[in-house]
């Protein structure tokens, strides 16, 4: 059932791309845009767009190689190096981070990697503070909202960089919160072919995490793999390839609640994120073939030092510095 849910919602965002694209107000922006080329900073209106496409499949090679999602990347770097409004990128980012995770999710359930059972409280939490969090930034100053952004970019950089990972945390026993909620499975490991029963544990702290988790995804439009994954398997005790599978699956839900906030707010602009999705999509294929020669180490550092820039880019602009 929810896997048809999900494919629905797939197409319900094309076709809301579609409905975008070909709305009269496009084509009027579109006319207007051609007649009072070139802007203001000298360039055709197709300009940006051409190359945020090609920034943006960059992007998606990156994000498949060191394991992130692309809205974690994608809103620091666009909105410190375009000349796009935060709000807009922000409402692109969401898209971004969804359009992927719907493109995964029926996949995943199917290899019955992502729980379901695991997902649905977290997502009811994380998705109501997620549209908070879509409110709250859109009311603060885009100042305030870039150098809170720069912030929590550094933060996730030092996450990163000191997080380890356990394929099987060894839980001894579950909670009576997930014992209430059965949220435990079986799977079978395909690359040792054992099977794994699992189950988790400090299920009210990691549900109580996922407020926080959800309010940032919304008010920055990040998407939120970058902590799902942490939270539930080291602090929950979830298998690494549950968590990952889960937490993919689990952004549908989060980053449509935000999504809609924004896209009701005007901030989903087609000339933004239609080059984006198809940049990221594009540049994921590839992607995904390199991964197989692709150096974890190497590929994890530049991630590290291209967040890293961003964050500081970031805060640079948000507090007005101009330093770079």
């Amino acid at each position: 059932m929810l896997t048809r849910l999900q494919e629905r919602a797939g197409l319900l965002l094309l076709s809301l791309m579609g409905t975008l694209l070909l709305s009269p107000a496009w084509a009027l922006a579109e006319e207007a845009a051609g007649a009072a080329a070139p802007l203001l900073d000298g360039h055709p209106w197709w300009y940006w767009p051409l190359v945020l496409l090609g920034i943006t499949f960059v992007m998606g090679i990156v994000a498949v190689l060191g394991g992130v999602g692309g809205g974690v990347l994608y809103v620091p770097i666009i909105s410190g190096f375009f000349p796009f409004h935060l709000d807009f990128v922000r409402g692109a980012g969401l898209l971004v981070a969804l359009a992927g995770s719907l493109a995964a999710g029926p996949g995943l359930l199917k290899a019955n990697l992502a729980s379901l059972r695991l997902a649905i409280p977290v997502a009811l939490i994380a998705s109501t503070c997620a549209i908070g969090g879509a409110m709250v930034g859109l009311a603060l100053p885009t100042n305030v909202v870039q150098t809170l952004l720069g912030a929590t970019i550094l933060g996730i950089v030092v996450i990163m960089f000191t997080a380890k990972k356990s394929s099987v945390p060894d839980v001894k026993q579950a909670d009576a919160l997930s014992s209430a909620l059965r949220i435990c499975g079986v799977y079978t490991e395909a690359s040792t072919r054992e099977t794994i029963n699992w189950k988790v544990h400090r299920t009210p702290l990691g549900l109580f995490t996922f407020i926080f988790i959800g309010f940032m995804a919304g008010m920055f439009g990040l998407g939120a793999g970058w902590a799902n994954v942490p939270v539930l398997n080291l602090m929950m005790g979830a298998p690494l390839k549950i968590s990952v599978a889960t937490s993919k699956f689990l952004l549908s839900i989060t980053d449509t609640s935000a999504a809609w906030i924004y896209l009701n707010k005007g901030c989903v602009i087609p000339m933004i994120v239609a080059p984006s999705l198809i940049g990221i999509m594009l540049g994921s294929f590839v992607g995904v073939r390199l991964l197989k020669v692709a150096k974890p180490t190497f590929i994890r550092w530049m991630v590290i030092a291209i967040l890293t820039f961003a964050g500081l880019k970031a805060l640079d602009k948000g507090l007005g510095l101009n330093l770079f």
